[in-house]
């Protein structure tokens, strides 16, 4: 792979504080966490003002809230998210010839070539610009010859900033930087690290690769090549997935057979209506469910391609009542959808009728007029909200997300 590739990583700051701003000026300047408002959730993300309390994603926030108790939390809303992060992805698609989507919030951008009609860093810097202009998010970028340098050069550009790596001079930018900035060096090695006396990259950059590779095996040496700079991963065009799934943790564990059996009926349905909203259609249920002692136990079925909710629910509700036979607590509930292809409601010339699909029809220009819960079963109802997500998009689907303060 050519050395001399121009790869952009772009990452909205904070993105689900950032939203949340343009919709409540009041929590600019003021600590914001997101997240799971129970002792049992956690921070989704928070804001540097937040963080400056010692405050980081994936904290209890039981914790969070210890630390800073004058926070303010939101439980937040997937839909918001979502809708801001197509509105990024758009100019984005239609401003460059090749991107990555990897995250809701994060981008990786190949413009290897393109200094030939505009200059990369030129390029780049206006495609950030026209995202701040048309979102009002805050976006940070960097740009090297690969991924991983790139990746760390927007960390160090935050917040809302950009960064250009020159070529040959991947390792003088790397070598004072913390470890814990190379990508996916979690906590476990980073401690690993520190007790060898490895604190700064610079040091990784000195010493022979096969050194870490007797310490850490395989991941020893994707360590060493990240450290010094070397990364010839692609850039790998964004396609839309291929399942769709969602999932339901109690805030308290529980045996309550119909709260069960109405959430998991909630679950099915919206994800139901999501299907016919990306006029898609699946051939795969699956079943998920986890007891209090952390088993987890999943189950799946084929079925004829469908989008239809009285399709559809009985199969989730069949694998329900044959994974549920423990009569234990339960933990968390799951349902997915996977074998996904294009395509719009399937009649079955046996059973379903004109009325039916007309039906269905009207239903959904509800929702998607008045909120995804403005029609619902009456099984359903235990699901007290369910939010408005689209998840063909790149999104991932939160479930039951509400705002609270």
């Amino acid at each position: 792979m050519s050395l001399d590739r121009s790869i952009v990583h772009m990452d909205l700051d904070t993105f689900f504080v950032s939203c949340e701003r343009l919709l409540d000026s009041k929590l600019i300047g003021k600590p914001v966490l997101i997240g799971g408002t129970s002792d049992r959730g956690v921070v989704a993300s928070c804001s540097y003002e937040a963080r400056n309390f010692g405050i980081h994603s994936a904290m209890p926030m039981r914790m969070a809230r210890q630390l800073c108790p004058e926070a303010i939390i939101v439980r937040g809303n997937s839909g918001i998210y979502t809708k801001f992060s197509d509105m990024v992805t758009e100019v984005i698609k239609e401003s460059v010839p090749l991107y990555e989507k990897t995250s809701i919030d994060e981008f990786y951008i190949d413009l290897t070539g393109m200094d030939k009609f505009f200059g990369c860093h030129q390029l780049a810097s206006e495609v950030r610009q026209r995202i701040i202009k048309e979102t009002g998010l805050p976006i940070s970028f960097g740009l090297s010859v690969n991924k991983t340098v790139s990746k760390i050069a927007t960390g160090e550009a935050k917040p809302n900033n950009q960064i250009r790596i020159l070529q040959g001079t991947e390792k003088p930018f790397l070598s004072p930087l913390s470890v814990r900035k190379i990508p996916m060096v979690g906590d476990k090695t980073f401690r690993s690290l520190c007790d060898l006396g490895i604190h700064r990259i610079g040091v990784i950059q000195q010493m022979p690769m096969e050194m870490l590779v007797k310490v850490f095996g395989k991941n020893g040496q994707s360590i060493w090549k990240k450290a010094n700079g070397i990364d010839n991963s692609p850039v790998v065009q964004y396609h839309e997935r291929k399942s769709i799934s969602t999932e339901r943790t109690f805030d308290r564990d529980t045996t309550d057979v119909r709260k069960l059996e109405s959430i998991i009926t909630a679950m099915a349905e919206n994800l139901a209506y999501q299907l016919r909203r990306g006029n898609k259609l699946t051939a795969c249920i699956t079943f998920k469910i986890r007891y209090s002692d952390f088993q987890t136990y999943t189950m799946q079925k084929r079925i004829p391609y469908s989008s239809s909710d009285h399709r559809i629910i009985p199969i989730v509700m069949e694998l329900y009542k044959k994974l549920y036979q423990r009569r234990m607590l339960v933990r968390l509930v799951g349902v997915r959808f996977s074998h996904l292809v294009e395509g719009g409601q399937q009649i079955n010339l046996f059973e379903d009728s004109d009325r039916v699909l007309n039906l269905y029809q009207a239903m959904d220009k509800m929702r998607e007029r008045y909120g995804d819960r403005a029609v619902m079963r009456a099984a359903g109802m235990e699901a007290k909200s369910i939010s408005r997500w689209n998840p063909f998009t790149g999104a991932p689907p939160p479930l039951l997300a509400n705002r609270r303060r």
